[in-house]
């Protein structure tokens, strides 16, 4: 009977977050019906919906987020390998740390889309421009998050590998880096974020090339096409919950010990 309650309680809790976007859904559509909301102000998720199919018909959400995508990874990876490498260099080394850290601390509180006008005029408006800003973004929060970790490493398990004859190297590359994980996917996760918010605003504001997500939610807002900018910003959003369940799913998988404890 326990385990039964159990179980049930456990689909319920599950079925929940599912529920609940229902019946928001529900109460949108039968909202805007009923006050007779004309669509260019706030259209119904079941016209959504008919745009969304429309737009993948087309190929335009394949094609314009598939460009986006490439953005945002291309510039991700750079930021990754630059800012953990960094953080660890940072963490290890006070030398490092001295010389590095008041850039970052100058640097990193500067609204990133602040660079977008200095970065069209240095690199134009392709696509070298949105890479670079994505990587910019990233970056900060992965090398600070690094940081962090590696230097908030508990002392307690460098004494005792120490005492256990390991050399600094070893404890470097057994104790610390592995200690300091947790901090550095937090940062990944953080960068990610900000890389995909400012890779749409690059795309909105300048875009030469005309593609990706960004460039087709302000060419649709410019021709009034609401039904078009929310279809738009529901692939955008789908989109993003994926990437951070694939994020945490590569977290579980490379450390199994920073899985989370509520066992998501």
């Amino acid at each position: 009977m326990k385990k039964r309650k159990s179980s049930l309680m456990r689909m319920a809790e599950a079925a929940t977050p599912t529920a609940v976007i229902l019946a928001v859904l529900l109460a949108w559509e039968l909202f805007v019906r009923w006050r007779g909301i004309a669509p260019i102000y706030l259209p119904p998720p079941s016209t959504i919906l008919v745009y969304l199919f429309r737009m993948i018909g087309n190929g335009s959400i394949e094609y314009n987020l598939g460009v986006t995508l490439l953005r945002i990874f291309a510039g991700f990876a750079i930021a990754a390998l630059a800012g953990v490498t960094l953080g660890v260099l940072m963490g290890m080394s006070r030398l490092i740390a001295r010389v590095v850290d008041p850039w970052i601390a100058a640097l990193y509180p500067l609204p990133k889309i602040a660079l977008i006008p200095l970065l069209v005029i240095w690199l134009g408006t392709g696509e070298v421009y949105k890479i670079v800003i994505s990587a910019v973004t990233a970056f900060f929060p992965i090398v600070i998050s690094t940081y962090a970790g590696i230097r908030q490493t508990d002392r307690g398990l460098i004494k005792a590998a120490e005492d256990l004859g390991a050399s600094r190297r070893q404890i470097q590359l057994k104790v610390v880096i592995p200690a300091a994980i947790p901090s550095i996917f937090a940062g990944l996760h953080l960068g990610m974020g900000v890389t995909v918010i400012l890779i749409v605003a690059a795309e909105m504001i300048g875009s030469s090339s005309q593609s990706g997500m960004g460039f087709l939610l302000i060419q649709s807002g410019q021709v009034m096409e609401t039904e078009k900018v929310f279809a738009s910003l529901v692939v955008l959003a789908i989109v993003g919950a994926l990437i951070i369940k694939l994020q945490q799913w590569i977290d579980r998988k490379v450390a199994p010990w920073t899985a989370y404890r509520d066992g998501h």
